[in-house]
């Protein structure tokens, strides 16, 4: 079933149950909460960039990933937000949701002005697992590399 053949509350439902998960998620990688963002991602969770030589496979990988980055973000006293907009859910049944929306990354040195330092394309398939939507597939495309 498509997200189209849902009935119309339903699929508003559903739209703002996406939107509350990207802007949990966000907030938690933000905050530097990154186990808590990575149990957002099944545990043979795929997190994929054209920005990054191969992809982060698995709940581990994706949290050691994250790990480095932000403690990198933090040494450089960089402050590092994402901004999601422009969500589409592609299709949907009661299960999977597949998808996008366009990312912005700012970062904010301490003491400094906001920069944008990435626009991208986030294509997600997110299933529900125990209860509670959790990214599947994560393909990420930076503007600037394509």
């Amino acid at each position: 079933m498509t997200v189209t053949e849902l009935p119309q509350s339903a699929t508003a439902g559903l739209y703002q149950e996406i939107q509350q998960f990207y802007a949990q998620q966000m907030h938690l990688l933000d905050d530097g909460r990154v186990e808590e963002w990575a149990r957002t991602f099944t545990e043979d969770g795929v997190f994929a960039a054209n920005a990054q030589p191969v992809p982060a496979v698995g709940r581990a990988a994706i949290t050691e990933a994250a790990a480095r980055a932000t403690e990198a973000y933090a040494a450089a006293g960089v402050q590092r937000r994402h901004w999601l907009g422009m969500v589409s859910v592609e299709s949907a049944t009661e299960q999977t949701v597949t998808a996008r929306c366009y990312a912005l990354v700012i970062e904010t040195p301490r003491g400094g002005r906001p920069e944008i330092k990435a626009s991208t394309l986030c294509e997600d398939r997110i299933v529900r697992a125990d209860g509670a939507w959790q990214i599947q597939d994560r393909q990420i495309t930076r503007d600037d590399l394509i």
